[in-house]
């Protein structure tokens, strides 16, 4: 048994595989549905908690300290809650988390997370570890390098509906008929997996918007808001109190970027480091591959949506990269870096002046990209209208509602 800061690690081992379910925090219902869905075809037993209420907070303010950032607080909370629940076998369960790399607080989740399980004497339950950055499992917890490409096609598909769904939901007749399309796809998606109907992109995409396209909606136009932000905060509704919900109540259509910009501007910023540092041929070989792949999937998404003429696609990430112009370097790139920055420039070029800029208070890398950026913008862009919103245990809901109120007056 090693010692990480004073705390016993359990590995997760090969054998674990056939015994242990492995707990996910949640973060993106469509998505990490479908990530679950590929985990578990590589012979993982996986279940994604869905819990959203009250005692997920309290129970990481009594495990973590009150200086970490929000989003580590729900995601540890969210896990030992669950481990307390009485829902499951602690002997057969383990915790699953994935780590961004860098230099984000997020790359200490695990260590504080060792650390929670263990004041809660629990600290026999292994953790498995995924790192965005090297697409690498720990101990036991390995996938097959075909998985990845998975992963790509899943956030394809994933932010094909969450997109969509944001489209449609505003306007809808009759209420939750997105959410049956939602939940319809999902499931076939998910389905598809186990075979190779998974890979037939353009096909599914054309039968998926086809889908969207028979919900009967209204023809009044709603104002748009744009969301940027930390990523926790700004897709996870229990990072952000439900503020998709909360503007659309108000009369908003929500634009958000997808999973699959991220994971680009992951890559690309590997790909930029490489070309500053230097750094292993294999790695810059492997990350310029995946992104080429990443981008061509992007641009099938993209044409699917133009073909069937009924809703709005994202731009190219091309686009997204050429949008920080004159505001950051690439090499921006602690926390979501130049990405936060170039999406606000990139809704107002597409017509989205209103933009709620989300991050966890005291996040120090997305309050400089993210606020420190606003004046820089609406010099340039005198229309923008933009707020921004901190989340932490101690933030008022009315008070963020108040800030995103004002924001939406200012757009009527």
């Amino acid at each position: 048994m090693n010692e990480d800061h004073n705390y016993p690690v359990v590995e997760f081992t090969q054998e674990m595989k056939e015994t242990h379910t492995l707990l996910v925090p949640m973060m993106l219902p469509i998505h990490f549905a479908l990530v679950a869905g590929i985990v578990r075809n590589e012979g993982y037993k996986v279940e994604v908690l869905e819990t959203t209420h009250k005692a997920i907070a309290e129970e990481g303010l009594r495990n973590v300290h009150n200086d970490t950032c929000y989003p580590a607080l729900l995601v540890i909370g969210q896990l030992i809650d669950a481990l307390k629940s009485g829902k499951y076998d602690l002997e057969k369960t383990a915790l699953f988390i994935t780590q961004t790399g860098g230099g984000c607080r997020a790359s200490n989740y695990v260590s504080l997370l060792r650390k929670a399980i263990n004041k809660n004497g629990m600290g026999h339950i292994p953790i498995a570890t995924f790192n965005i950055s090297n697409a690498v499992g720990s101990g036991g917890f390995q996938i097959r390098k075909t998985a990845i490409a998975k992963f790509v096609i899943s956030f394809v598909y994933s932010d094909l509906l969450m997109r969509i769904y944001n489209q449609c939901i505003p306007y809808e007749k009759e209420k939750g008929s997105s959410q049956i399309v939602v939940d319809k796809w999902v499931a076939e998606i998910v389905e598809q997996m186990k075979s190779t109907k998974f890979l037939k992109i353009k096909k599914n995409c054309k039968k998926i918007l086809a889908d969207f396209s028979k919900i009967e909606r209204v023809e009044n136009k709603k104002m748009k808001v744009g969301i940027v932000g930390e990523i926790y905060i700004k897709y996870s509704p229990l990072g952000n109190n439900g503020l998709e919900e909360y503007l659309v109540s108000q009369g908003a259509e929500i634009i958000n970027s997808g999973v699959l910009e991220f994971f680009m501007y992951r890559l690309y910023s590997m790909i930029h480091e490489g070309k500053i540092y230097g750094g292993s041929l294999k790695r810059k070989i492997i990350s310029r591959l995946v992104m080429k792949f990443a981008a061509k999937k992007q641009r099938d998404l993209i044409r699917a949506i133009n073909k069937n003429g009924n809703f709005e696609p994202p731009n190219e990430f091309r686009h997204t990269i050429a949008a920080c112009k004159g505001y950051l370097d690439h090499g921006v790139k602690m926390g979501e870096g130049w990405l936060l920055t170039a999406e606000m420039v990139e809704f107002i070029h597409s017509g989205v002046n209103n933009i709620v800029a989300v991050q966890p208070f005291g996040c120090l890398p997305n309050h400089i990209v993210a606020k420190g950026m606003n004046r820089k913008i609406k010099d340039n862009f005198p229309n923008a209208n933009i707020v921004a919103v901190d989340y932490d245990p101690g933030s008022s809901i009315i008070n963020q509602e108040n800030r995103l109120r004002l924001m939406l007056a200012n757009a009527k």
